[in-house]
């Protein structure tokens, strides 16, 4: 079969209509990483009446136990769905052995440091060369910590990124437990025994996530951990971030709090930035939580209407006379 593409083979899998939307689904096999058998399924949505319309590309990636259904569902409701409509040109990718992306022979192994080192920068080269413009990026929860990650590690620039949010996204919550070394080496012990970790017994999403992730994220947690691996600081190189930047919270996300999403914010060198913090101190209509932030009619109502805004302008403030002002944490 002819490649989708002019950069590493890409099959195009699946082109079917949603009601008024286009799917087309693309298995991308960019052969950058240690492991060979990669393999990225990337959804692109578009309006089916109007083909050629294709306005500025958005990238929405999604956060852990989860797929590109968070963001898009059969039905065709969704934030990607939403965003179509209003003329972005919507791009899902599905990380690794999630979704429509195969397992990986290593699978066990993945870690943030290979999504953000290898798999981001594919899926920005690709949709470049299809759309023609550079994208914006949007990740919530662990897909937001990535795409921080690809861009404190220098992995992902100005050149693949036209602005980025973070939703729901943070590395700075303390685990005390993890502070002990005894404690974190016998977990260590214990998880290694396993291949996954099970969405579905732990009642957390629809995925599994490999082994591997967990014990990276303990790394970062431990008494002398921080945001990075063996060759990168991603923490410190956050500060000379450039892109502008959207940072979102939710007032009753226990999971990812408010303060620690704004610690994440502070950290970011852009001069063009902004924190908001969903909760009805700041005039929304509820206190939102970690996954309602995005997925629930009051997101619908209150939070999808600002990411249009902020895609279509990242420098007037979205809430209040100052970016500051919207944060209350």
């Amino acid at each position: 079969m002819q490649s989708s593409s002019n950069l590493f083979p890409v099959a195009l899998i699946s082109a079917e209509r949603r009601g008024d939307l286009s799917e087309d689904i693309y298995r991308l096999k960019p052969g950058n990483s240690p492991d060979s058998t990669v393999e990225l399924a990337v959804t692109r949505l578009g309006m089916a009446d109007e083909p050629a319309a294709r306005g500025v590309p958005v990238i929405l990636l999604h956060g852990s136990f989860s797929n590109r259904r968070f963001w898009f569902s059969p039905k065709g409701l969704g934030l990607g769905a939403h965003l179509t409509r209003l003329g972005f040109d919507v791009w899902i990718p599905e990380m690794r052995g999630h979704g429509l992306s195969r397992r990986n022979e290593d699978y066990r192994r993945n870690r943030v440091a290979d999504y953000a080192r290898y798999d981001l920068p594919a899926i920005a080269a690709f949709v470049r060369e299809q759309s023609g413009q550079v994208p914006h990026w949007i990740g919530h929860s662990l897909g937001g910590i990535t795409l921080a990650a690809a861009l404190g590690g220098e992995y992902l620039g100005e050149p693949a990124v036209a602005s980025a949010a973070f939703f729901g996204t943070q590395v700075s919550r303390t685990y005390w437990p993890l502070k002990i070394p005894p404690v974190e080496w016998s977990g260590r012990f214990i998880l290694k025994r396993f291949a996954q970790l099970s969405g579905s017994r732990l009642k957390r999403g629809p995925e599994d996530e490999p082994i591997g992730l967990a014990l990276e994220s303990m790394r970062w947690y431990g008494l002398f951990g921080r945001f990075g691996d063996k060759d990168k600081d991603w923490w410190a190189g956050l500060a000379d971030v450039k892109v502008p930047v959207l940072a979102v919270s939710a007032a009753g996300d226990h999971q990812d709090p408010a303060w620690a999403c704004r610690k994440l914010y502070e950290q970011i060198g852009s001069e063009t930035k902004q924190f908001i913090n969903l909760g009805r101190e700041q005039g929304f209509s509820e206190n939102f939580g970690h996954v309602e932030m995005l997925v629930s009619k009051a997101a619908q109502a209150d939070v999808w209407p600002l990411v249009a805004r902020w895609l279509a302008d990242q420098q007037t403030p979205l809430v209040g006379e100052k970016p500051d002002l919207a944060a209350a944490v």
